[in-house]
């Protein structure tokens, strides 16, 4: 069953494209991921599909709804936690909570058992009394989700949920994710970071208003046809530029302390890296065959289409 389905949806501002043409779906009770960089098109997917915006063209329907002639009926359905989501800073954890069931009309019969609940869920017990100004960023995500959560929606959309978060608090947050999906809650999230699209059920690749890769993220990785190399050197930064410099920009990319080199041959390439960087003193530890990652698809797709629009 889709929660969320879309055809060739586009939305345009004047001379500029924002979304092109973009068709996917989405089953319920997954976690499907919009992944792209900044000015990608994300929020702009999200507000059309939140039917807070309508599209220039083509159609989507969410749990059902289309998103122009049933923008009431989805709005009843969803939650949409926006990257400047509204907390309110002179309230305590529990009175946010408690706004936002007023908002959105949750009966006041078995609130408190609702809101001890997402408290629980959310790791924010001990904090309720705390003002909603005093918490952390972690903290204040968190209690964000609690409110969107409050009236038990069937699709919660997430912007860039984790924008600005510390590590410890993203792990944290993506844990509450799987546990919503227990509860039957489809779950449309976009991101910045690549190693959260890991963790979706299914992702779109969004570059330019485009999507260029959709799939699990194994799927999405097999759409790379050349093999990766991982270089571990001293000075990796400098190794980098090195060989960006022999090999060519494009294939060359820093990845943590490691360096990464796309090929289509990777025996020769090998050697060459090795060459490479014994002649400029640079100790190597290993060179090896590594899977890539989403975010060497990413960078190696959009290689390809600079090539072919170039040529």
């Amino acid at each position: 069953m889709e929660a969320i389905r879309v055809e060739e949806l586009t939305k345009s501002f004047d001379e500029l494209t924002a979304v092109d043409k973009l068709s996917f779906s989405v089953k319920k009770g997954e976690i499907f991921g919009l992944v792209g960089p900044d000015g990608a098109g994300k929020t702009t997917t999200m507000r059309l599909l939140t039917a807070i915006m309508e599209p220039t063209s083509g159609d989507a329907w969410v749990d059902g709804h289309h998103v122009l002639s049933h923008a009431e009926q989805i709005k009843e359905k969803i939650a949409y936690m926006s990257q400047r989501f509204a907390l309110y800073p002179d309230l305590s954890v529990l009175e946010n909570i408690i706004f936002y069931a007023d908002i959105y009309g949750v009966p006041r019969r078995g609130l408190q058992d609702k809101v001890d609940k997402l408290l629980a869920f959310s790791n924010l017990t001990p904090f309720k009394r705390r003002y909603a100004g005093n918490l952390s960023g972690g903290m204040k995500q968190k209690l964000g989700l609690a409110c969107a959560l409050i009236h038990t929606p069937k699709v919660l959309f997430l912007d860039e949920p984790t924008n600005g978060v510390d590590p410890v608090s993203r792990r944290d947050f993506w844990r509450i994710l799987y546990q919503l999906l227990r509860e039957k809650v489809t779950i449309f999230v976009s991101t910045a970071y690549l190693d959260e699209a890991e963790r979706c059920n299914r992702l779109a690749l969004l570059e330019s208003g485009r999507i260029i890769g959709l799939g699990t993220p194994d799927e999405v990785k097999r759409m790379m046809s050349e093999t990766i190399l991982e270089v571990c050197v001293h000075e990796p930064r400098k190794a980098r530029d090195l060989l960006r410099s022999e090999l060519g920009a494009k294939g060359v990319d820093l990845f943590g302390d490691r360096v990464h080199v796309v090929t289509n041959d990777p025996e020769a390439s090998g050697e060459r890296v090795q060459a490479v960087l014994d002649q400029a003193g640079l100790k190597v530890t290993t060179i090896r065959q590594v899977e890539p990652s989403l975010e060497d698809v990413f960078v190696s797709v959009i290689a390809g289409r600079e090539d072919a629009e170039g040529s």
